[in-house]
């Protein structure tokens, strides 16, 4: 053991508060993110007597490993509120806060490597459990209070930068979806004069979509761009290096602004010889997900990726200028969920298929209304995105942080 590390049995105490005069009915649990959560459990009939109470700065998490894949379900709580949660769970707490803070030890649970650990500690016939006995046994290192204090203020600081960033990319979405809804489903974008166009007598004239203004089309998806697959890239060819390979699990982290984690890759020449047959997203594409979690959609601003047929929509070549900003801020209403959920097909597995897709009407404006539309979409996808990547740096950074506990000094 290294001479900063010590064994948590030194701080840590298991508590065991049973729940016997039911006035706790403030019941959670844990989620693999390693947070408490509201419980869906149908406690009816159920004894809650014998649940255990959880009060702030304990920790409860569930010994049993094995079905959890490769996390440790643990969790502080820092709430007020008394809560009780399972007997499932063991609840334990810090002897001597004044020697090893509560938010200090759960950074070290945050880790990647301590659920790595935990689940090669585990141990059983019928189900692997990381028992209380290889919790005590848990060696980390623990430098001063003072320390260990700017550590978590640190942390603390990236966390509260992260959760203000998504709720900013939030309040972007929620206005470009109200813009949308304004322009292409209430019709009250501005008009020649600068006020809203249904509300000032403007025209509208029947179509089999419902009333449109006058002037304006019902186009197929099909008719504004091409709407294909890409090459399937088989096993056999992944690779560690080269260009990124995109499944529909990436896709829907980029759209996220999430971290992309264990990439795939192809090899430069086989990159180059996919591109020279097929061609490459470019920039303005569109990629949606098409099997499995349907209609995630990512429009491109990167060119060197490729992804695998059959999951993903690649809609390439726009016909029509600034279309793309069209179709992908319709794909992102409550209108396409409902189209992708009538159009859906397959009983094991959801799918929608390339034709049925494409034979979808959408309202589309005239060019000067689709021109002016496209300012305020580029400009509010823009600040997506850079919040985005925002995302993904302060989320690299915060896993930096965690990584070099295991080296940290007073």
């Amino acid at each position: 053991m290294r001479s900063n590390y010590k064994r948590l049995e030194d701080y840590i105490n298991l508590v065991d508060k049973r729940n016997r005069n039911l006035q706790i009915d403030n019941l959670i649990g844990l989620s693999i993110q390693k947070k408490f959560i509201p419980s869906i459990s149908n406690t009816i009939g159920t004894d809650m007597s014998t649940y255990r109470i959880l009060n702030k700065n304990q920790f409860a998490y569930c010994s049993v490993t094995s079905r959890n894949g490769e996390k440790i379900t643990i969790a502080l709580y820092q709430e007020d509120k008394t809560a009780m949660v399972s007997q499932a769970y063991d609840v334990f707490e810090i002897k001597d806060e004044k020697e090893l803070l509560p938010e200090y030890l759960m950074m070290w649970f945050r880790r990647p490597e301590f659920d790595r650990y935990a689940r090669f500690m585990s141990h059983g016939s019928v189900r692997e459990m990381f028992s209380w006995e290889e919790m005590c046994n848990t060696e980390l290192p623990i430098p001063s209070p003072e320390k260990q204090k700017e550590i978590v203020k640190e942390y603390n600081a990236i966390v509260d930068r992260i959760n203000l960033n998504n709720q900013l990319i939030q309040k972007l979405e929620e206005t470009a979806q109200a813009i949308y809804k304004q322009w292409f489903v209430d019709f009250e974008f501005p008009d020649a004069a600068g006020k809203p166009y249904k509300t000032n007598g403007g025209e509208l004239v029947e179509s089999e979509l419902g009333d449109v203004p006058k002037g304006w089309e019902l186009k197929e998806i099909s008719s504004i761009c091409e709407i294909t697959s890409s090459k399937r890239i088989f096993e056999s060819e992944y690779q560690k290096y080269g260009i990124p390979f995109y499944r529909g699990k990436e896709i829907t982290q980029k759209k996220a602004g999430a971290v992309i984690s264990d990439l795939i890759y192809i090899s430069y020449k086989r990159y180059d010889e996919l591109i020279k047959n097929y061609g490459k997203p470019s920039k303005g594409d569109i990629l949606m997900t098409a099997v499995g979690t349907i209609g995630s959609t990512y429009m491109v601003d990167e060119e060197e990726f490729y992804f695998k047929d059959g999951n993903v929509i690649w809609f390439k070549n726009f016909k029509y200028e600034n279309s793309n900003y069209l179709l992908y801020d319709f794909m992102q209403t409550e209108q396409f969920t409902n189209l992708i959920n009538e159009i859906t097909i397959g009983s094991t597995q959801s799918a929608i298929t390339i034709k049925t897709f494409g034979q979808q009407k959408i309202v589309f404006p005239s060019k000067y209304i689709l021109q002016k539309y496209m300012i305020s979409s580029m400009n509010l996808n823009n600040c997506l995105k850079m919040k985005k990547k925002q995302q993904i740096a302060l989320s690299t950074l915060k896993d930096l942080l965690l990584s070099k506990l295991a080296t940290i000094e007073n």
